[in-house]
């Protein structure tokens, strides 16, 4: 009995016997994919992570099973359980050969073999051994999925039960931690969704308090929306003491206890492009839920908008506002504190949470919300205050994760070197403007900033267009506004495009046409604008998917600005295999750096308490001596003028500006080498990624007879292939090793060969078809014979891939015009199939070589 007829005929019983898919609310997924797979060169994908059956009860995912055939050893299907549990977050796994049942506690570290699977009401009670009335209130609600275009991915249902859970725990801040482009805008949706669904708010979020089961009158639980009323049947509001069955007591609300009144949900982000998308991606909700909150409308209606459900807007316009003298009164105040029952602070990393942080008074001001913090960024020296005031993440997904699952794209690194990367001022040189410091050594940071060098910017810019695909789009990070308007004059001056909008800058002095090109850019229907240059306003939060280059022309001083910038290019996009990182100011050195996806660093423990972060005591804030207010709310003195200029800010001391002497412009020399990263994100040489390379092999094949074996099957081929994906080295690794080893005119297969064995003799793929030309024209006859030529031709063009099963119906309809025609010449598909995988074990064989 093979496996489908096992699941079939012995496992599928047993699970309905147990409930599973006839209890209300149980459901059984099967073949249930968890991950996609890591995408490889040529839109392939590494093998997906894969369930037999995962169940769910009352809209949570419980359990995972894996199924083996009947005639397999039950335990020959636990280590896959496990890991599929272990990914998905879930306590409980079992293993099934229809006739056995392993099952594994992850909770307790229970292992057993069962007679039968857990009913879904049992596996519920194990996984939630304290009940919560929020909890099955919340799972009740189905995910919106916009007519079936939305699909949650696995993670993402885990950083939505677990903030869920929080809440239903009364925990009033909750901190997401996912890498950008991993979708942090659709989990807060849902969020909110179920929030708003179920009717949820501060004032009756107690129910779930001590955990106690709250009676009505007629002894039932408390389930409905019905206001609970004491003994003079009036609804229980201020000072009236709730007692449940145990005595214990909790506070009432200054309202009654369940309302039907829906949550009103406020977003804040730090800059209008991450509001408006946001306000966008909520466009589910009822029109009239959604209400973007701007100074605009404020001032023109003479107040802070109150009717709606789900607010927008932005630090910076709950921070301004005045009074009717004209005096600083920030808008937020406009509203009770009380007033929003869940906050989602967007980048929340970037100010908000910091204890000094400008936009610190307003979390403050509506403390008595629900705040939910989202941000890309792992718990950090520089970002510790958000982990204080936030707590630790109720989850985190990280990059590396992201991108070996396959919901993030791979990408590759070219780190370039110029000699003239540093400057020291030669005599030869001219001034054009400035006062130069001789013999100062002016280097990455000083670029742009205290020193400008016309030549050395546009060769790079040179460089770069001449490796890159100049059709695709490109973000260039420059070291401010006026470097990214030199930058995107000297690739409009190198383009091969006539548009005179190919490149354009986007930076905040851009204003509305930066933020129109910025639309332009990110709608994927639209090629111009193709690449756009930018200093700080790009780095974060703008949701572009097709972006196939980042270029780096400027120091990037943090692994938080590296990620965030990283993460521009990681969104996934049809036919997107990569993107490059073209790195001209070594920020590569960030990869190697035990931050880059690793565990974070405490830091120095405190000297006074001993505690890595401090957990001394501060005294409490207080008010301004002249104002009064908390956060200080004083107008800015403007700066001062420059008692040496005159001027505000200060122009005396400007930047240096060098012409090159005539001819030097020419001499500068770049270097380009392309890097390689371990699955856990460990920066590799060459040399270390043969060697790492040198060591899995002999897990994969024996021998090079082996190798040879399983190379010159296409179907064993890309198994092979997919193996070798799964270890850490890709197929897009392997042509890149192809040409640093020079064997670019050599097989895929040469290149495992030369690692395998470095003193064989490699051949061309010209070299290979000449020497079995012979064996395989032997037994075809014309017409077979005129195919094979032709698929040949294209495999000594191109590489290996023309040989993979796949590419047969393309080769075929490039040769005949269509299938049907092939056919005609050819023979029946079952013939073709055996031709095109028979003729390929003789390119291989032994004597060829």
């Amino acid at each position: 009995m093979n496996e489908a007829e096992t699941r079939a005929e012995l496992i599928d019983p047993k699970l309905k016997q147990n409930g599973w898919g006839i209890v209300e609310n149980s459901k059984v997924y099967r073949e249930f994919n968890i991950t996609e797979g890591k995408i490889q060169v040529g839109g392939l994908r590494s093998k997906k992570l894969k369930a037999d059956y995962v169940l769910e009860y009352k809209g949570i995912k419980l359990a995972v099973i894996e199924a083996k055939s009947r005639d397999v050893e039950v335990g020959e299907g636990v280590a896959q359980a496990k890991q599929y549990a272990d990914k998905m977050k879930l306590d409980f796994a079992y293993s099934t050969n229809g006739k056995e049942i392993y099952f594994v506690n992850k909770k307790t570290g229970e292992e057993k073999t069962v007679t039968e699977f857990l009913t879904p009401d049992e596996l519920w009670n194990k996984t939630f051994e304290v009940q919560n009335y929020w909890r099955e209130k919340f799972a009740s609600i189905p995910y919106e999925d916009k007519s079936g275009t939305w699909k949650l991915r696995y993670y993402q249902e885990i950083a939505i039960n677990n903030t869920l859970e929080a809440i239903a725990d009364n925990k009033k801040r909750i901190l997401l931690t996912l890498a950008t482009g991993t979708g942090k805008t659709p989990i807060a949706f849902q969020i909110a969704w179920k929030l708003f669904q179920s009717r949820w708010n501060l004032n009756n979020c107690e129910l779930s308090i001590k955990n106690d089961e709250l009676k009505e009158n007629n002894n039932s639980p408390l389930v409905k929306n019905d206001v609970l009323k004491g003994n003079n049947n009036s609804p229980l509001i201020i000072n009236d003491e709730l007692k449940v069955n145990n005595n214990s007591q909790f506070t009432i609300h200054n309202s009654p206890l369940v309302t039907n009144r829906r949550p009103r949900v406020l977003f804040l982000a730090d800059r209008n492009i991450l509001a408006d998308q946001a306000f966008n991606n909520f466009s589910a909700f009822p029109e009239d839920a959604l209400i973007r909150i701007n100074p605009a409308e404020i001032s023109k209606n003479g107040k802070v908008p109150t009717n709606g459900n789900i607010f927008f807007t932005i630090f910076q316009t709950f921070m301004t506002g005045t009074d009717t003298e004209g005096k600083p009164t920030p808008y937020f105040g406009d509203y009770p504190p009380d007033y929003f029952d869940f906050i989602i602070i967007d980048e929340c990393h970037r100010g908000g949470a910091n204890d000094e942080g400008n936009w610190r008074g307003i979390l403050e001001y509506f403390a008595p919300a629900v705040q939910l913090g989202l941000t890309a960024t792992p718990k950090r020296k520089n970002n510790i205050d958000t982990y204080k005031y936030f707590g630790e993440p109720v989850y985190i997904y990280s990059l590396k994760e992201g991108i070996n699952d396959g919901f993030l794209t791979p990408f590759k690194v070219k780190r370039i070197k110029t000699t003239l990367d540093d400057y020291i001022y030669v005599s030869d040189d001219q001034i054009i403007e400035g006062e130069i410091e001789e013999g100062r050594l002016y280097t990455e940071p000083d670029f742009n900033k205290n020193i400008e060098i016309l030549a050395r910017e546009k060769e790079r810019v040179k460089i770069f267009m001449d490796e890159a695909n100049q059709n695709e789009k490109a973000i260039i990070f420059c070291a401010n506004q006026a470097h990214a308007a030199i930058i995107r004059d000297f690739v409009n001056q190198l383009k091969k495009s006539k548009d005179p909008h190919y490149c354009v800058r986007v930076t905040a002095d851009d204003g509305g046409i930066g933020d129109q090109f910025l639309r332009d850019f990110q709608d994927n229907e639209k090629l111009i604008p193709t690449v756009l240059t930018t200093s700080q306003k790009l780095s974060t939060g703008v949701d572009a998917r097709n972006i196939r280059n980042i270029v780096l022309m400027r120091s990037i001083n943090t692994m938080i600005e590296f990620k965030q910038i990283i993460g521009r290019g990681t969104r996934l996009f049809d036919g997107k295999e990569f993107f490059t990182i073209y790195d001209f100011v070594d920020a590569y050195h960030h990869f190697a750096d035990p931050e880059w996806d690793g565990e974070p660093l405490d830091g120095e423990p405190c000297l006074k308490c001993g505690e890595a972060p401090c957990v001394c005591e501060k005294p409490e804030p207080k008010p301004c001596n002249k104002c009064g207010k908390l956060p200080c709310e004083c107008p800015k003195e403007p700066p001062q003028p420059c008692p040496k200029c005159g001027q505000r800010p200060c122009i005396c001391k400007k930047k240096v500006k060098i012409k090159l002497r005539d001819g030097k412009e020419r001499e500068i020399q770049h270097m380009i080498a392309t890097s390689f990263w371990s699955p856990a994100g460990k920066l590799l040489s060459v040399t270390e990624f043969m060697e790492s390379l040198f060591g899995k092999l002999p897990e994969l094949f024996n021998s090079e007879e082996e190798l040879r074996k399983l190379w010159s099957n296409p179907l064993t081929r890309r198994t092979l292939l997919e193996k070798l994906s799964d270890a850490g080295f890709s197929k897009d690794d392997l042509l890149t090793l192809q040409k640093l080893v020079n064997l670019e005119k050599s097989d895929l297969f040469d290149v495992l060969e030369y690692v395998f064995n470095s003193d064989i003799k490699t051949l061309t793929r010209e070299e290979r078809v000449t020497a079995a030309e012979t064996t395989i024209f032997a037994l075809l006859n014309p017409q077979q014979k005129e195919f094979i030529k032709f698929v040949l031709s294209k495999y000594i063009e191109s590489g290996v891939d023309e040989l993979d099963q796949d590419k047969l119906p393309v080769l075929l309809t490039n040769k005949y015009q269509s299938l049907e025609d092939a056919k005609q010449v050819l023979g029946e598909t079952a013939n073709i199939s055996s031709l095109f995988i028979n003729f390929q074990k003789h390119l291989y064989e032994l004597n060829v070589a």
